[in-house]
């Protein structure tokens, strides 16, 4: 089982953590504006693309090692097991871009979005509220914990979702009792 899940693990998270490379990169190399949606868009369907790799770790299991049998719980194990190795890997790839090679990220990102608050229409009030609270997200994203918590706050969740619904679909009992 050890063996299942870091392999499923490790590559769920080189996947995820390439494409999220991939894209971070790009944008913020990238003169101009450039629509942050699109990014979280690509950033989610890496996360699925990747956590796929969840649904096939369990029935792997379940079909080569376990008798084609498995319990909701021993899915869930294994698939959230899964989700963490993926995670961390994907957290460590986040912070070794973010510290090394993008420490502007946060003020390139908060810029847009101060310049899209702006172009709406958004009272001098509202601009000024979102850019103090800008700054304190800056400044607090300096902190690596801080950084990795909303990191993981940010993929965990899908990861969770994906094993709750792969435990459900792939449970399935012996077919001795």
């Amino acid at each position: 089982m050890k063996k299942n899940i870091i392999i499923y693990g490790l590559i769920a998270g080189i996947i995820v953590s390439i494409l999220m490379l991939f894209s971070v990169n790009s944008i913020s190399h990238r003169e101009g504006n450039f629509d942050y949606n699109i990014s979280l868009l690509i950033g989610y369907a890496s996360m699925l693309l990747a956590f796929s790799l969840v649904f096939v770790g369990i029935r792997n299991y379940r079909d080569k090692y376990n008798d084609g049998a498995i319990s909701f719980g021993k899915a869930f194990k294994i698939g959230i097991m899964i989700v963490l190795i993926a995670s961390t890997i994907y957290v460590v790839a986040w912070l070794i871009d973010y510290f090394f090679f993008i420490p502007d990220f946060m003020e390139k990102y908060s810029a847009d979005m101060l310049d899209k608050l702006k172009t709406s229409g958004a009272s001098q009030m509202e601009i000024d509220t979102q850019t103090k609270e800008m700054a304190n997200l800056a400044v607090m994203y300096k902190n690596p914990f801080y950084n990795a918590m909303m990191t993981y706050m940010e993929i965990l969740p899908v990861g969770l979702i994906v094993t709750l619904i792969s435990s459900l679909i792939l449970k399935r009992r012996s077919a001795k009792n």
